[in-house]
């Protein structure tokens, strides 16, 4: 298991990485933000420790840049800012967890082995309320009853499972889905979203595919915004 630490507090980041290394873990560090965005973008990493106070760029600038460009590598934010704002500021930007200075090496440890057990689950198992997608065998089951799909089905269902509660055009959907640009005059889209929505909604009083007029679809097990059709 390969962890990137980007610390700047030399002796920090050596107590760190021995006791990391001590549990069998690989630790590769950067000292510095602009460095340690470098390598969590060119790196294979399976976690990213990150401190928030750092040289040349800070923690929330280099945690919003790689969420941005699509970097999901599981990241969890050291600090010594205490602040309820700055906890949720790391959270908003994607991090996945937070711990403050000074802490217990075991419970960062915790933390860590917490991470990637819930990426590891994460890799193959997508769930949202009762219905769920096995990535591995590209099966899907609702309420534990097994959902037939096609596999343009399936890669709909996993593209909007993967960004749940989110809004998406049929723009996106075209390029995302079926790899090229949206056609005004098809209703491909539409057929395939009403297909899947009779597959994993008929017979369920809670509806999870939603479509919002004009502007999109999504899934969600939230209530329909105001103005939207399920």
């Amino acid at each position: 298991m390969r962890i990137l630490l980007v610390e700047d507090e030399a002796k920090v980041a050596r107590f760190i990485k021995e006791g990391l290394t001590a549990e069998g873990y690989e630790v590769e560090i950067a000292d510095d933000g602009k460095l340690g965005e470098k390598k969590a973008r060119e790196g294979d990493f399976n976690l990213i420790l990150l401190d928030v106070l750092l040289p040349k760029k800070n923690g929330f600038d280099v945690l919003h840049s790689l969420r941005t460009e699509g970097i999901r590598t599981p990241i969890l934010m050291l600090t010594a800012r205490t602040a309820t704002e700055d906890i949720v500021q790391g959270l908003d930007h994607g991090a996945d967890d937070y711990l403050t200075k000074p802490f217990a090496f075991n419970e960062l440890l915790a933390r860590i082995r917490s991470l990637i057990r819930r990426e590891r689950q994460s890799l193959t198992t997508i769930r949202l309320a009762d219905l769920q997608l096995n990535t591995i065998s590209r099966k899907a089951t609702r309420a534990g009853s097994s959902i037939d799909l096609t596999a343009r089905e399936y890669s709909l269902l996993e593209y909007l499972m993967r960004n749940p509660h989110k809004l998406v055009s049929r723009q996106q959907l075209a390029k995302e889905v079926w790899g090229f640009s949206f056609d005004p005059g098809t209703n491909i889209i539409d057929v395939y979203i009403n297909h899947l929505r009779k597959k994993i909604d008929q017979g369920f009083d809670v509806k999870l595919l939603h479509t919002e007029r004009g502007k999109g679809y999504y899934i969600s097990d939230k209530e329909p915004a105001r103005g939207s059709a399920k």
